[in-house]
């Protein structure tokens, strides 16, 4: 089935993301060039084919993208979504070296993007965006993790080239379990986030201004 899905895309498609985007790091740098998808003509989630074709991605559609350089490389096309309160769910395409988890991601929010495949479990990865993801009232929203989803199980709908939107995927994401990283103890003793930790995350956001890029 796996061979079956990357013939779908073109010969160029399959070689662009063999060979530019060959490893985790060039993925990232890749999303990175990329202007961010603000919606502002309406809500997307559009196929990797279509991320390469328009060259704009939100967060989902990065993932995504990451996912499907994976697979062309002969890697599992995993994604798993990182949930909030008072601010969006962010989803990250994640990987293994070895026995460690390493992420990929795309976000107006500098500090959640790439992370080293250095954390031992999942758990760890998914903490590793706790003190950078706030709201821009400063509050720090990561809540929770689900698990990673192999998209795989959506090869019926074509994800890598199809030209609609992929909401199964995002409401597949919705639906499953998700692991609480913090109790409501925890969460009410929260200090305030430091201005100079928001002002570097905010570094390239929108909301920022003339310096402008979840």
């Amino acid at each position: 089935m796996a061979e079956a899905a990357r013939a779908t895309l073109t010969g160029a498609e399959r070689n662009f993301l063999r060979r530019r985007l060959a490893t985790p790091m060039r993925i990232q740098e890749y999303l990175d060039g990329l202007r961010y998808n603000t919606e502002a003509d309406g809500e997307t989630f559009r196929s990797p084919r279509r991320v390469l074709r328009d060259r704009t991605a939100n967060c989902i559609e990065g993932a995504v993208l990451a996912a499907a350089a994976f697979r062309v490389s002969g890697q599992p096309p995993l994604i798993m979504d990182l949930t909030a309160v008072h601010d969006e769910d962010h989803v990250i395409a994640v990987f293994r070296r070895g026995r460690q988890w390493g992420a990929i991601g795309t976000s107006k929010f500098t500090g959640l993007r790439f992370r080293e495949p250095v954390y031992r479990t999942l758990r760890e990865l998914a903490m590793s965006y706790f003190e950078h993801y706030y709201n821009l009232k400063g509050e720090r929203t990561l809540r929770g993790y689900g698990r990673p989803v192999n998209l795989a199980r959506f090869d019926p709908i074509s994800w890598m080239t199809s030209e609609e939107d992929l909401w199964p995927i995002a409401e597949h994401l919705e639906r499953i379990p998700h692991v609480s990283l913090l109790t409501p103890a925890m969460a009410r003793k929260l200090g305030p986030l430091d201005a100079r930790l928001k002002a570097a995350g905010l570094l390239h956001h929108p909301a920022a201004g003339p310096r402008k890029p979840h």
